[in-house]
């Protein structure tokens, strides 16, 4: 009986040290976990730490980081979008962006919120793109963070440095479809009431179906140097701006638009004045009217829309009425000819007049040149027979 009690106390006390070295691995296991997640070794080879290397702590979901405001900053980098983003594609290592970080653990690093935070790193944009960089410090967005307004749009706002794609053809520069159709939404970030609008505008609505030709938010207030749409020197200029596209035949022909809208503006009283202050006094305000105070800013709509379109007289004559609120009768737009050049199937009486103008004063003038001339000779005749005799 003793020998059998003996082997109970043995196969009792291997069960026990058994159990304790189960839960001490599992004790050590749950201290790993809580750890923060490791780099794996990199290769002594290489004179940097690679991509991949920094994805291995940056790859995990849960990697945060708490600023002294009590915001969770995310320090998770998607490894697939990453792989995908341009920079990745022209070998740019992330160290080349975070300059002073090169091992790990890295150096410390200050920031009271993530805006701060964005703040602190975006100028390194500037190490491979100054151009771009440079031009960003006339515009609208570093005037207005210049002045304090730190939610003022920087390069990292528009393009996500770990996840950004390829903009332009690598052979032309030319901006890509997919790259130009996104647009609206980039700018919609910040500015996503003017983009509700936009959308739904004759332009918007257009892009969103892939036609390259409508104009996007860079088409007009440019791409890095974007200047303050509400001076006079913008509005005064705006006539200019429509007629990129607007004059362009290549473009407006396959929608049978009109390629004069521009010189019929700028031969219009109202053109006339504003085409006037854009060369003299660029900065100077002027009361009449420019391109888009009739057709709209970024809800242009179809000129035949029932409901907005200023083809239809009606309509005309509320947009007439807010520099001419006296007029009352939907008669008086009939002055305006639409941006028609007068023709004997559109306006025809206008046409026909301008063409008697056009024989009347050539005759009139050519007359008086030949009576002068025929004088002239006449006289120079004479003399020189008074001259005989």
């Amino acid at each position: 009986m003793k020998w059998f009690s003996n082997r109970i106390r043995l196969a009792l006390l291997i069960v026990a040290a058994f159990l304790l070295l189960v839960g001490a691995a599992a004790l050590v296991s749950g201290a790993d976990a809580a750890k923060p997640p490791q780099p794996v070794a990199q290769p002594a080879s290489q004179d940097k730490p690679s991509n991949d290397y920094c994805l291995g702590c940056h790859g995990q979901t849960n990697l945060t980081k708490t600023l002294p405001s009590g915001e969770t900053l995310s320090l998770y980098i998607n490894p697939t979008l990453f792989h995908e983003g341009v920079h990745n594609q022209e070998n740019i290592a992330c160290v080349d962006c975070h300059t002073n970080i090169s091992t790990f653990p890295h150096p410390a690093f200050k920031a009271n919120t993530i805006r701060d935070v964005t703040l602190q790193l975006y100028t390194s944009c500037k190490n491979c793109h100054a151009d771009q960089y440079n031009k960003t410090l006339d515009s609208v967005h570093q005037k207005a963070l210049a002045a304090g307004n730190f939610n003022a749009a920087v390069c990292t706002d528009c393009h996500n440095p770990h996840q950004q794609t390829r903009l332009t053809d690598q052979q032309t520069g030319a901006l890509l479809p997919q790259a130009r159709v996104s647009i609206p939404q980039t700018c919609a970030r910040c500015h996503s009431t003017i983009y509700n609008t936009y959308k739904d505008s004759v332009h918007g609505a257009a892009l969103t179906t892939g036609n390259p030709d409508v104009p996007t938010c860079i088409d007009c207030h440019g791409v890095h140097n974007i200047q303050d749409p509400t001076t006079a020197r913008f509005r005064n200029d705006t006539p200019l701006l429509c007629a990129k596209c607007h004059t362009n035949p290549a473009i407006m022909d396959k929608y049978g638009i009109s390629t004069q809208v521009l010189n019929t503006y700028v031969a219009d009283f109202h053109g006339t004045t504003v085409t006037l202050f854009e060369q003299v006094s660029p900065d100077t305000p002027t009361n009449k009217p420019v391109c888009t105070d009739c057709h709209g800013v970024h809800d242009i709509s179809n000129v035949n829309n029932p409901a907005t379109g200023i083809a239809i007289k009606q309509n005309l004559l509320v947009k007439c009425q807010r520099c001419h609120p006296n007029v009352t009768t939907a008669s008086f737009t009939d002055a305006w000819m639409n941006h028609y050049v007068a023709s004997p199937t559109e306006y025809p009486l206008v046409y026909y007049v301008n063409l008697f103008y056009k024989i009347l004063i050539p005759a009139v003038i050519g007359g008086m040149l030949i009576f002068v001339i025929s004088d002239i000779v006449r006289r120079v005749v004479e003399a020189r027979k008074g001259a005989q005799h």
